[in-house]
């Protein structure tokens, strides 16, 4: 079982930087994001003689992150939120690349999403499942993951003012140019 469990510890390191962005996009919050990892290694490794090996490893840990967070947002819910973001925008500061401009008008669209919208587009998009990965992660038909991001994609698309391939649609275009000429 050792060099089992030696396998599993490697896994696990290599799938590290997937939890995070998981984590990230579900809790917003860096710090938060850590700690939900962080649970989730505690979780899988107390739990390891659970895993059954040749399954599928990150779907098993992202699972585990996902009702992790949602078992903590439930238990959080008598706390004062911040659904709308407005305290940590003043905690933050903000980016002086090119092309920040765009990366807020993102965050502000992809935030206006619906959750499992989201929590879609964050799989499928973001840390690379497969349509099948990211159903048996949300525990729902691969039909049903599909529906979402296509939807979920659609929604963004209007929200950024983007026609089908990605360009800005004639009115937005005059937007974009009146803000340039600022």
């Amino acid at each position: 079982m050792s060099n089992n469990l030696a396998s599993f510890k490697a896994d696990l390191i290599e799938l590290l930087p997937s939890l995070r962005a998981f984590a990230r996009s579900l809790a917003h919050n860096p710090s938060l994001a850590d700690d939900l990892v962080q649970d989730t290694l505690v979780k899988a490794l107390a739990n390891v003689e659970r895993f059954e090996p040749g399954t599928n490893l990150r779907a098993w840990l992202f699972t585990i992150l996902r009702n992790h967070y949602y078992s903590q947002l439930r238990k959080l819910k008598r706390e004062v939120e911040d659904a709308d973001g407005k305290f940590a925008a003043r905690m933050s500061s903000r980016p002086e690349q090119d092309g920040s401009v765009d990366l807020e008008d993102f965050k502000v669209a992809f935030q206006q999403l619906a959750p499992d919208h989201r929590e879609v587009l964050t799989l499928v998009g973001a840390s690379g499942c497969s349509y099948e990965e990211a159903a048996q992660i949300c525990g729902c038909a691969v039909g049903t993951i599909k529906s979402r991001v296509n939807r979920a994609r659609k929604k963004l698309a209007d929200l950024l003012g983007l026609d089908e391939e990605g360009a800005p649609l004639p009115s937005e275009a005059r937007r974009i140019e009146d803000i340039a000429s600022v």
